[in-house]
């Protein structure tokens, strides 16, 4: 098979709401005996267990624009719980998803997480999907305390160090890269593949932008040596990108971070072509996908240029030596034919994943609780299928630091693996 490296190009960029086919029904706390705490006390389970069922649930659009996203990301999340089922759940317990579609509106996302919480009363929400939704609802999920695994954003919100307590969002549990640790990620990538004196960097004045160059600056001045050159463009808008680039024609940089999200990274590399620059180009995993190539590609080829164009990953069906890794032949046989090489499909197979590694690693427990999950995924480090490993210890919730790194095969219209999965702290310990 032809090396190929199939990536989660574009969740956090589209900032999407995925998932659920139809709304379904929720949870009856007396179906199985027990009725149910919210948090759970001595002696009781969470809200959302019973004896023989645990109860998840989001609210993601999939109708409409976005169905295109919602619907393989709703059948990887549902093909790796069918399997746990068929092998007998967990703790004794099936696990069932509770789906409403909320149309890629706040205001509706809003309603349905309220109602998945205290109405139909699940245990957890696991894949909480949509920049729009996730910001409006976690305030309430820091106010409730019920588990969250798994956001489809790179939002800044996100992003908690120090989550020590519920109110700080303890119970959140963000897996896909969020932007500002992609920014420290990068600027290492970058120096530990070039060693350059002056980095130029063109980030967007949107949040995307600004958090990826947070983590850009913070991680350069960590390391230390090497100057910054910034410029600054609008989303969107073609005539902020030639100057940009003409900032960094005159300062001579020796390498580009193209700090945007997908839609004008190619604008921004075509007009790297037209002025002449011929440095290395690295930008965000959002950007990983053929199509973006096809944006670039007539004036690359065109102009005979020769320099290399990086993007981050933080999914690879392939090892090292190029053969496809066992977690894949995993999802592939789950998912089926038709979503083998689906990424959204794999996005929702590592939630269902997260989220069941964490139930497992409560251990055999008499009941099942918040607090429970929470310290299990605290104690126990989470193996990402396809991915790296989440380490959520010390109420670290930062996203995943683990990507690999490929290059743009520009000819062949595809992104061909370069490096392998790597945390962000081994990277940095082989530069210094």
């Amino acid at each position: 098979m032809k090396k190929k490296l199939f990536t989660l190009a574009a969740l956090a960029a589209m900032t999407i709401g995925v998932m659920s086919f139809t709304a379904c029904g929720g949870n009856d706390d007396d179906a199985g005996g027990q009725p149910q705490g919210v948090t759970g006390t001595a002696g009781t389970h969470s809200q959302g267990v019973t004896d023989t069922t645990i109860y998840i649930g989001n609210t993601a659009a999939t109708s409409g624009a976005f169905a295109a996203v919602g619907v393989p990301f709703n059948h990887g999340l549902q093909s790796y719980l069918d399997i746990v089922n068929a092998a007998g759940g967990v703790h004794g317990r099936q696990i069932q998803l509770v789906h409403h579609d909320d149309g890629f509106d706040a205001v509706n996302g809003l309603a349905f997480t309220e109602q998945l919480i205290h109405d139909d009363r699940i245990f957890a929400l696991v894949g909480h999907f949509g920049t729009p939704t996730i910001g409006a609802t976690l305030p309430m999920l820091k106010e409730t305390g019920i588990p969250a695994v798994y956001f489809a954003a790179g939002i800044s919100q996100l992003y908690m160090p120090y989550a020590t307590t519920v109110a700080e969002g303890q119970r959140l549990f963000p897996v896909q890269p969020l932007f500002r640790p992609e920014g420290h990620i990068l600027a290492a990538r970058v120096i530990d593949e070039y060693a350059p004196s002056t980095i130029g960097v063109i980030f967007s004045n949107d949040e995307a932008g600004q958090d990826l160059i947070s983590g850009i600056r913070s991680q350069v001045a960590e390391i230390g040596g090497v100057n910054l050159v910034e410029a600054q463009i609008t989303p969107a808008d073609a005539g902020s990108i030639s100057p940009a680039v003409l900032t960094m024609y005159a300062q001579n940089v020796d390498v580009i971070i193209v700090a945007t999200l997908q839609g004008d990274f190619p604008a921004v590399v075509n007009s790297i072509v037209g002025q002449g620059l011929n440095v290395p180009v690295f930008t965000s995993y959002v950007s990983a996908a053929p199509i973006i190539i096809q944006g670039f590609a007539a004036d690359y080829l065109g102009a005979n240029a020769t320099f290399p164009v990086y993007v981050t990953s933080w999914l690879s069906i392939f090892d090292d030596e190029g053969e496809l890794v066992d977690d894949y032949w995993a999802f592939a046989e789950g998912v089926g034919e038709d979503m083998a090489l689906n990424t959204f499909a794999m996005a929702g197979w590592v939630a269902a994943s997260t989220f069941v590694q964490g139930l497992r690693a409560m251990g055999n427990v008499d009941y099942v609780t918040w607090e429970g999950l929470t310290s299990a995924l605290e104690a126990n480090t989470v193996s990402l299928p396809m991915g790296g490993i989440m380490d959520f210890s010390n109420g670290v919730r930062t996203g995943t630091t683990a990507m690999a790194l490929l290059r743009a095969d520009v000819d062949g219209g595809e992104w061909s693996p370069l490096r392998g999965m790597e945390q962000l702290e081994d990277i940095v310990n082989r530069i210094n």
